[in-house]
């Protein structure tokens, strides 16, 4: 397995926690996503995820390349990796 970084910035060093909050609450879904670096791929993932029908709010972590989703119902997962890939990203699954 190869492991690619897509960070914007090179280094990761730009960047804290990215919260995108939509509306309310909901189903709450943890995803591992791998190339996250810094604050930009974050607000990258975050945009793209938070367009999704019904998701009320995304939170990205870099550090951890965790992105946590709040929707108004579960989401399929081929939507959420077709966002992440649209970000420039790679969906890992679950946490």
């Amino acid at each position: 397995m190869t492991t690619e970084t897509n960070s914007c910035c090179g280094s990761g060093s730009c960047g804290t926690d990215t919260t995108v909050d939509v509306q309310g609450v909901g189903v709450t879904a943890v995803y591992k996503v791998s190339g996250m670096t810094c604050g930009h791929c974050e607000g990258a993932v975050s945009q793209e995820i938070s367009a999704l029908d019904g998701v009320t709010a995304v939170t990205a972590v870099a550090k951890t390349g965790e992105v946590t989703v709040t929707s108004a119902a579960p989401l399929d997962e081929e939507a959420v990796r077709a966002a992440v890939d649209e970000a420039g990203y790679e969906l890992a699954g679950r946490a």
